[in-house]
């Protein structure tokens, strides 16, 4: 046989070979894959994104969950979570999202306890949404049950220490978790946690009303004056700058204006993207005053698409979480389409919102009387600091607030003192040596 014969009957073999293995022979699932692929209620196990100088493997899973978690038997919905793994017998961190989980990154407390992670995607967000989103089954204790069937299962997998964590919603997520399963997890590290005890808390206005110095506070006040008075000058640039962002307003532009020069205040504090020093002075070029007005991104959160994205949120927040509302003093006879302002006008349209208040007073007296293995994680000039949780000694659980800090306060970010504080605490709750970063 000549050598163009050979070789053109060895592609044929090859091809044949090729496309009659299955495509999942192609490469064997690991341990854990197959692990994770039979634990019940699993329908999806794919290889996700990680840090590859830090896991082995990482996995994006999908599992059934009961859509009302009191009928186990009834209908079901497909949730997300992510494992990222270490090995075995090292701690877990469990990040309980409050919104979607569409990426692995690898989180500062997971560096910390130098172990595996778990990042799980909350009801109604992202990928793990129940087919016709009725509304009334978006409950604290539906989600919460979510995290603790997650975990149940997958401590037949990881048998070390566990530790919860969560950011801002997410946080509140993991105290919400820790109510409804207080022995879960060993200890739980929520960061800049609001716990609102009112649909519309106004403790948010106290803050506000101290928060920074005072000539900070009215320089705020007159900018937010001045794009009230001046808004038939500024919206033209506005609405300019909106168009290249691609931002639409069904409310319209002169409704999302007024209500973002509210929400400027808020989002002032609780980013700090920029210092007070900063401020446009009220009588400033009108370019001047837009391009701030547009660097605090107040705008975006009353767009379409921001509103659609957040609509299971705001639903919670009306419904069970709470949330803020504005202190119009000093502005009401400046503006021309906002009256009675409230965020519940973001709320989804086809959803009846009733507000529950006793879930939060309740989780407020657990966690001050019987909260414990919490180290609570705040910045203090944080907006959403005005509701966080206040110790009153009943439990073993602290409290670090980083001075002048804002709702991007993180462990690494504390100060020496604090950091100690945090990582003496953490061991002797655990029992393993910490990673100190």
């Amino acid at each position: 046989m000549n050598s163009r014969k050979y070789g053109l009957l060895l592609l044929l073999v090859f091809t044949f070979l090729f496309n009659t293995i299955p495509a999942q022979q192609a490469k064997q699932d690991t341990e854990l894959a197959k692990k994770l692929k039979a634990l019940p209620g699993v329908v999806e196990v794919k290889e996700a994104r990680f840090t590859s100088s830090f896991f082995s493997e990482a996995y994006e899973v999908m599992v059934q969950q009961p859509l009302d978690q009191s009928h186990p038997k009834g209908e079901k919905f497909q949730q997300r979570f992510f494992v990222s793994h270490k090995d075995y017998t090292s701690p877990v961190m469990l990040e309980t999202e409050g919104y979607t989980a569409n990426s692995n990154p690898l989180k500062e407390l997971t560096r910390i306890l130098n172990g595996n992670q778990v990042i799980v995607e909350h009801r109604y967000f992202g990928r793990s949404v129940p087919k016709g989103r009725r509304w009334q089954y978006l409950t604290l204790k539906n989600a919460a049950a979510d995290m603790h069937h997650i975990v149940t299962l997958l401590k037949t997998i990881y048998k070390g220490k566990w530790v919860s964590s969560g950011t801002s919603k997410g946080g509140q997520t993991t105290l919400f978790y820790k109510y409804f399963y207080p022995n879960d997890v060993d200890a739980s590290v929520p960061y800049v946690a609001p716990i609102n005890v009112a649909q519309e808390d106004p403790r948010i206005y106290i803050h506000l009303q101290n928060v920074g110095s005072p000539e900070c506070r009215k320089k705020i006040k007159e900018y937010q004056i001045a794009m009230f008075k001046r808004e038939d000058e500024l919206l033209p640039l506005v609405k300019a700058a909106a168009d290249k962002r691609n931002y639409v307003f069904s409310m319209g532009l002169s409704q999302a204006y007024e209500y973002a020069v509210l929400e400027y205040l808020f989002t002032f504090w609780q980013y700090g993207p920029v210092s007070c020093d900063n401020i446009p002075a009220p009588d400033a070029p009108k370019e001047v005053m837009v391009d701030h007005f547009m660097r605090t991104d107040a705008l975006d959160f009353f767009t379409d698409a921001s509103i659609k994205g957040y609509e299971p949120f705001f639903y919670q927040a009306y419904s069970e979480i709470g949330f803020y509302n504005y202190d119009v003093t000093g502005f009401r006879q400046y503006m021309k389409t906002v009256k009675r302002p409230t965020d519940s006008i973001l709320c989804p349209k086809d959803a009846k919102i009733v507000y529950n208040p006793q879930t939060l007073q309740n989780v407020y007296h657990f966690l001050q009387y019987e909260g414990n293995n919490i180290i609570y994680i705040y910045g203090e000039w944080d907006t959403w600091g005005a509701t966080q949780v206040q110790l009153i000694g009943q439990t073993n659980s602290i409290k670090l607030v980083k001075k002048e800090g804002f709702h991007s306060t993180r462990i690494s970010q504390l100060s020496p003192e604090q950091k100690d504080i945090f990582y003496n605490t953490l061991e002797s709750w655990l029992g393993v040596k910490l990673n100190r970063i």
